[in-house]
């Protein structure tokens, strides 16, 4: 059993959850019979979390309340986009709220949620769901691999 602390670049097994400030959990792996195992860094949690799991001893439970700006931040309104149906995939079901993926031209994935449906075009904010949001991040880290 090390003494060290959670450094930039670390592989944890860590367990967390993230809800809205006193709101039901968005997601929580608290239940789940194995903890998750993460690389600092490799983009599985955002860069804003991350940032939170520096300095932190293995076994510790810590709930940090966060604010919009360090969390997930404000929505931007050049984030919310007017497609035209014909750049959708065809076999597409659209639903106000709906939360789906795009495939980008480079291969990546961006998350949007259906804000208006009209005849030729879909409204789409870009915005991470939990923009806007205070949030609550509770995290225990199980150990440092």
């Amino acid at each position: 059993m090390t003494n060290r602390t959670v450094a930039a670049g670390d592989t944890l097994q860590l367990r967390y959850a993230l809800r809205p400030r006193g709101g039901d959990d968005l997601v929580s792996n608290f239940d789940d019979p194995e903890p998750e195992t993460v690389t600092l860094g490799d983009g599985t949690l955002a860069p804003m979390l991350e940032q939170w799991l520096i300095d932190i001893h293995p076994g510790e439970r810590h709930v940090f309340l966060l604010d919009p700006w360090q969390a997930f931040g404000e929505s931007q309104p050049d984030l919310i986009q007017t497609l035209p149906k014909s750049d959708l995939p065809t076999d597409m079901k659209f639903e106000i709220d709906q939360l789906f993926e795009f495939a980008m031209p480079n291969g990546e994935t961006l998350a949007g949620r259906i804000l208006e449906i009209g005849d030729d075009a879909v409204k789409i904010d870009f915005n991470h769901p939990l923009a806007d949001l205070c949030i609550e991040f509770e995290v225990e880290i199980e150990r440092i691999l």
